[in-house]
């Protein structure tokens, strides 16, 4: 592989997976940069020779590309890099960030660069699993993905954020607003986790899915919750956020025609959030953004994406899917 430069904002609790990822991969030179409060120092002495701290990303530093993992909103940051011609991946999980995210591909167009845009747990290998599992089908219609857990403080924040504000769900052409917190359905996560009620709430998932499946009649996106949590989403965080969260989990179900029958498939996967979402931006960073194969914005369920090579990179990174088998219906 030709020595690639590879920039990171942010280096909390999944900036500083991405950098691990990257660092131990042969022919990267990975280089740091904070946003207000962060670790960079610490994280490259933990790392080693691979890795430079840079006061600030910019284009004089030759870069291939450019992992944002900041706080929301990102969109900013991402536009000034486009403007200078280097690939983004964003990991950021904010569904009106996201939106905008996708209002930079004339301009990535006109650049010549990809975005990636939903490149963490969910959305990320969320839209992953959902692409590949609807490659075995003729026909989709349905498409419904389940998250547990949350990374870092920043995740969490956002957490606390969606359940509180308005879902948005695709039903037969439309959109459909739905109260953050209701919608209660069971979802079966792998074990360890198992079974957790899960809620509508204000997640980018269905607008990100869309983008890649603009024929699917149906698309949803819950997150796990407690009583506590849904009572406490209303107020101000009540305590400080963990540095990174505990074992997190996610569910994708797929449901339309094959073989001339309409059946379900579910995969799912278990991990810490921040270390899936750093392993999945690293590899979207190697896969879509250095080699920029698709120039614009682009969404990891994007049926261009070979996902079959994508999840066996992550497989090899510790990030691996598990199908579901029984009756889904």
């Amino acid at each position: 592989m030709t020595d690639l430069r590879i920039g990171i904002v942010g280096t909390g609790a999944v900036g500083s997976r991405v950098a691990r990822q990257l660092a131990g991969t042969s022919g990267v030179h990975v280089l740091l940069a904070d946003y207000p409060g962060g670790t960079s120092d610490r994280v490259a002495t933990s790392i080693g020779a691979s890795v430079t701290v840079v006061g600030a990303m910019h284009e004089e530093l030759g870069l291939d590309a450019v992992v944002l993992a900041t706080p929301v909103p990102q969109v900013a940051l991402a536009e000034r890099f486009v403007l200078a011609g280097t690939s983004v991946v964003s990991v950021s999980d904010d569904r009106d960030d996201v939106w905008r995210l996708w209002g930079l591909d004339d301009l990535a167009k006109e650049r010549g660069v990809t975005v990636v845009v939903g490149a963490g747990f969910a959305p990320g290998l969320s839209c992953l699993l959902a692409r590949h599992a609807a490659s075995s089908f003729a026909s989709v219609d349905e498409l419904h993905v389940y998250k547990h857990g949350t990374g870092g403080p920043a995740c969490a924040r956002q957490h606390h954020k969606a359940l509180r504000s308005t879902a948005q769900i695709w039903r037969d052409g439309d959109w459909r607003s739905r109260a953050g917190g209701s919608g209660r359905e069971l979802g079966w996560f792998p074990d360890p986790i198992g079974a957790h009620d899960c809620y509508n709430a204000e997640l980018p998932d269905p607008f990100v899915l869309l983008r890649a499946f603009p024929d699917v009649g149906r698309i949803s996106a819950r997150l796990s919750a407690t009583r506590r949590d849904r009572f406490t989403s209303r107020l101000p965080m009540l305590r400080k956020p963990h540095v990174e969260g505990a074992l997190g989990a996610l569910r994708v179900e797929v449901r339309g025609l094959r073989d001339g029958q309409r059946q379900a498939e579910v995969l799912g996967a278990i991990d810490r959030p921040a270390v899936a979402a750093g392993a999945v931006a690293a590899v979207a960073a190697l896969r879509l953004a250095v080699p920029n194969t698709h120039p614009g914005t682009v969404a990891l369920g994007d049926v261009r994406i070979d996902t079959t090579a994508f999840l066996a990179d992550l497989a090899q990174r510790g990030v691996r899917a598990a199908r579901f088998t029984g009756d889904h219906r």
